[in-house]
């Protein structure tokens, strides 16, 4: 019998080939200061060899290629202020391992709050405050009648 669905392992080994090397392209495309598209287009459509030559163009001036070096260094992306993790090289008087840390903060060391005091809604925390409608005017509380118009008989005028 013969099975049209079976592909052989050295196909899915050129396939994961040519997946790899056109991601491997669009990344040190990138890296390179060029587009991912120009790598994409190396990778996909010549392989390993579109790998190769995008290793070998010219990394552009100001790229991460420039100025990082040919290998991501994790720790150069560090925000600024944070130390590295790990043992402090040429400190001796420092604990083994350092991490991130906020500098200690004493206890008149608090920023005060600054600017105009906001002013207050005119919203009681009762109960009734949440029946009255969120635009217009406050209403009748529950349980109360509403108020009479001024043309009805029983309304008085101040």
């Amino acid at each position: 019998m013969l099975a049209f669905a079976t592909i052989g392992s050295a196909a899915l080994y050129l396939l994961f080939i040519w997946l790899l090397s056109a991601a491997g392209a669009a990344w040190l495309a990138e890296r390179k200061g060029y587009t991912e598209r120009v790598g994409l287009l190396f990778g996909l459509l010549l392989s390993l060899v579109g790998l190769i030559i995008v290793l070998l163009l010219p990394g552009r001036p100001g790229s991460t290629w420039k100025t990082e070096g040919a290998f991501p260094n994790p720790g150069a992306r560090r925000p600024l202020g944070i130390p590295a993790l790990g043992p402090v090289a040429g400190v001796e008087d420092t604990p083994e391992a350092t991490g991130p840390a906020l500098p200690d903060a004493g206890v008149g060391d608090t920023p005060e709050a600054t600017g105009p005091a906001l002013p207050d809604a005119g919203v009681e925390d009762t109960p009734d405050a949440l029946d009255q409608p969120l635009n217009g005017p406050p209403g009748p509380a529950a349980g109360e009648a509403p108020p009479s118009s001024p043309g009805e008989p029983g309304s008085q005028r101040d």
